[in-house]
């Protein structure tokens, strides 16, 4: 039996064409059952509700949040490509992008939250 992954479609039926998206941070395929999220590439405390979303890990998600503010975020750090060359989450996005699409494990906490 061929192990290519098809998902069904909205009328029940397979569709071999579909392939998983890819995370944009990491550039690993994002399986169906992995943990997914959106990201605002503007958060939308700081203007960005209705703009521009991203399809991305949840671990690749937490990370940008652990070390970026909101307002840092909306200022500077505002693209995927932006966000990979980050002097910190360059390197994670590196080493995770090591690991197998549906890996997940806690992240760190916030600096901010800390204190």
């Amino acid at each position: 039996m061929d192990s290519t992954l098809i998902r069904p479609t909205s009328g029940g039926m397979a569709d071999p064409s579909d392939t998983d998206p890819t995370c944009p941070l990491c550039l690993r395929p994002i399986p169906q059952h992995a943990k997914q999220s959106l990201h605002h590439l503007v958060p939308k405390l700081r203007g960005g509700k209705g703009g521009p979303t991203i399809l991305v890990h949840q671990i690749c998600h937490n990370e940008v949040h652990a070390a970026l503010s909101e307002t840092e975020l909306a200022r500077e750090w505002n693209t995927p490509g932006k966000l990979r060359a980050h002097p910190v989450l360059g390197p994670f996005f590196a080493w995770v992008a090591k690991r197998p699409p549906d890996f997940h494990a806690r992240s760190r906490r916030s600096a901010r939250r800390r204190r």
